[in-house]
């Protein structure tokens, strides 16, 4: 199979390509702009491989999209290009418009395009899995879990336009039936993601003695999930999700900020045990909340287990401490990839 893996240097996108070419038979085409976010440092063991190839577009010009299209014929497209970060969102959302539903609407044309054009058998095995976010349902109280068939309700920028992807999505299959499946995840992590995202920026902050920002009391609520989890959940959406449907993927693994931020300093406290900033806990530092922040995110991922086998290999606890231990021993990649300007400053403050 020929596989059209858009945002492929991204964070879930490399784990996603390295899986494939390493796991399966597969040739990888990584359609990705390099942004500040997507870096090939995190590639660099497939980069020579003979089953992968890299193509450097941005997803909004169509052209340059359907040429892709046309001299590599791909059979499936996972379409995890996207911008991401919330805080992001709140300081420009113009960028998060244009590639996150210009973008999808551009791809979405050129495999439609290219779709049309298979033989009736070929037409029958394409696949366009969309990969989304459980934010795009807004907001869960206490108790409750979001399910595939919960309201969306976006709150940020970033939400409103995965949710306007996700819903383009589904209108490309019902009005033209190209074969599309939608998942949406939790909040991901573990190694090669961008030290923007929460368990990242605390363990270099903390590394260097930096405070620990903490939004409000720390007491929102988040459901974690090891980013190889969730890539073995795609791909397991990739051979048997059902057309038109939509997956939610979880793990199962509620925690709150304050939680997560006190063990990965309980973590450095002994990973790291002749660090001068020890206890790293004394480097937290609460600071006034993001606008909109959502209180708590859960999934309910009964629908992908029942239906697909898949289930989370990785507990948070094990997966929280083989991340930290990642960006203990790599932090030449750490290094490089921020070496465009972001330097884990605050973002998203409005007024």
């Amino acid at each position: 199979m020929r596989i059209l893996v858009t945002g492929g240097a991204g964070f879930i996108g490399s784990e996603l390509v390295r899986q494939l070419v390493h796991g399966t038979d597969d040739v990888v085409i990584n359609l990705d702009k390099l942004t500040y976010a997507g870096n090939l440092d995190s590639l660099v063991d497939v980069a020579s491989h003979p089953r992968y190839c890299f193509e450097r577009v941005d997803l909004c010009d169509a052209g340059d999209v359907a040429q892709v299209f046309r001299k590599h014929q791909p059979d499936a497209v996972m379409h995890l290009a996207a911008e991401s970060h919330v805080d992001r969102s709140i300081d420009g959302p113009s960028a998060f418009i244009q590639t996150n539903v210009v973008g999808t609407y551009s791809l979405l044309e050129a495999a439609r395009d290219h779709w049309s054009g298979l033989s009736p058998e070929a037409k029958g095995c394409f696949r366009f899995v969309h990969v989304s976010t459980d934010e795009v349902y807004g907001s869960l109280g206490a108790e409750g879990f979001f399910r595939e068939d919960t309201p969306y309700q976006p709150r940020s920028p970033y939400s409103a336009s995965k949710a306007a992807s996700d819903h383009l999505v589904r209108a490309w299959y019902h009005t033209y039936g190209l074969p599309t499946v939608t998942t949406n995840c939790s909040n991901n992590y573990g190694p090669y993601q961008f030290p923007e995202k929460l368990i990242p920026l605390i363990i270099l902050r903390a590394l260097s003695g930096q405070p620990l920002p903490v939004y409000g009391k720390g007491e929102n609520i988040r459901d974690w999930l090891h980013v190889a989890d969730h890539v073995r959940g795609l791909r397991a959406v990739l051979a048997q999700g059902r057309l038109g449907e939509t997956y939610n993927l979880g793990g199962r693994s509620e925690r709150t900020n304050i939680e997560v931020v006190r063990t990965v300093c309980a973590l450095l406290d002994e990973l790291v045990p002749d660090s001068p900033h020890r206890p790293h806990e004394s480097l937290i530092t609460y600071v006034t909340d993001r606008p909109g922040h959502d209180l708590r995110y859960a999934i309910d991922p009964d629908k992908i287990e029942r239906e697909l086998g898949w289930r989370p290999q990785e507990s948070f606890a094990t997966g929280l401490r083989s991340t930290v231990r990642w960006y203990l021993e790599n932090r030449t990649w750490t290094n490089r990839v921020m070496s465009g300007g972001y330097r884990g400053e605050r973002l998203g403050l409005v007024g």
